[in-house]
């Protein structure tokens, strides 16, 4: 295990029973014994040790986003590919199992075609105009709250519908300054943002996202309105997914509750008990078992080709805001291809 503050490392370490840390990344990097990097660093810094993880062989698992920008997240791509190493990106929203029985649901075509999808995440996270800057206010290095929250959002929106065309997007920075050793200095993303989204389907969305919404702490929301059918899923009931078809009975007019704990459904396997509910950390859990059920002879999902292409949509996002127009994802692609 690596970090950079001592005190939270080494109690980190003892309460994960890892015996040996290191301070710089880089200290592990190439070390016969290790076969995976796990990156929970800060977004900015992600490429680099994806790449220089990648070349000395070890497979490479990325948390969300997997680079602050197409560029960087394309490099990544390529060196994992390149090297032939195993690789994911941490998209362990997919992993829930209300979420994975309505992508199944989409892609089984029981809500007809498909119309409209939307999303929204809003999280109270940067409310407080006291909160000083740091790392996370730095574009460079934590990314905005488009890449950053809305990373998960497109992946969701793409792995149930496919590719996003084009993007229509506002941003705004609420507040504009934050104390910063004994100054002040300028915030340099994004507070709050949403978007249009036409998908190559032919489908229709919009995606909001915001880390200024006071008492949300982590609220988000996605559905699906089909040709025959609605599906809807909120992450402060995560068990639940509400579905109705245009074909139900008249008298039972609306949505029903599925309640998404049975065996049958994915990422259950029943390896919990009917009416217990899972958690956030379940989330997890799916993740790496399936990661670990894949290795070593099975490729990873979702890979990095996937965090690439999620970053091409979240940067078209981020220069529609700033020049007021539609962008198309394919303009992105084609100026930050390696």
């Amino acid at each position: 295990m690596t970090g950079r503050h001592g005190d939270a490392l080494a109690r980190a370490a003892r309460d994960c029973e890892i015996p040996e840390t290191a301070s710089q990344w880089s200290d592990v990097i190439g070390r016969a014994d290790i076969d995976v990097i796990d990156i929970c660093t800060p977004p900015g810094t992600h490429a680099e040790i994806a790449v220089a993880a990648a070349r000395a062989g070890h497979a490479v698992i990325c948390e969300k986003p997997l680079a602050v920008n197409y560029a960087d997240a394309a490099a990544a791509c390529d060196a994992v590919v390149a090297a032939g190493v195993h690789h994911a990106v941490g998209f362990n929203y997919r992993r829930l199992p209300a979420l994975s029985l309505l992508a199944e649901m989409v892609a089984r075509g029981e809500l007809g075609d498909v119309h409209l999808w939307r999303g929204t995440w809003l999280s109270d996270e940067f409310v407080d105009p006291a909160i000083p800057f740091d790392w996370r206010f730095e574009a460079s290095m934590g990314a905005t709250t488009i890449a950053d929250l809305g990373s998960h959002l497109v992946d969701l929106a793409t792995w149930m519908l496919g590719p996003i065309d084009e993007v229509s997007a506002t941003s705004s920075t609420f507040v504009g300054e934050r104390s910063f050793e004994g100054s002040t200095r300028r915030v340099e993303i994004d507070d709050a943002s949403a978007a249009l989204i036409r998908f190559a389907s032919g489908a229709q969305g919009t995606m909001e996202v915001a880390r200024a919404a006071p008492r949300r702490p982590c609220d988000f929301v996605v559905e699906v309105n089909g040709s025959l059918g609605t599906a809807l899923f909120s992450y402060n009931q995560l068990n639940e997914l509400w579905f109705a078809r245009v074909d139900d009975d008249p008298r039972l007019y609306g949505m029903r509750r599925i309640r998404a704990e049975h065996p049958l459904h994915p990422e259950t396997a029943g390896w919990w008990a009917i009416g217990q509910g899972v958690g956030y950390d379940a989330s997890f859990i799916n993740q790496v078992a399936s990661l670990a059920d894949a290795w070593p002879d099975e490729p990873w999902a979702p890979g990095f080709e996937v965090g690439a292409s999620v970053a091409a949509v979240c940067e078209s996002m981020e220069r529609s805001a700033r020049e007021r127009r539609w962008v198309q994802v394919d303009d992105v692609v084609a100026v930050g291809s390696p």
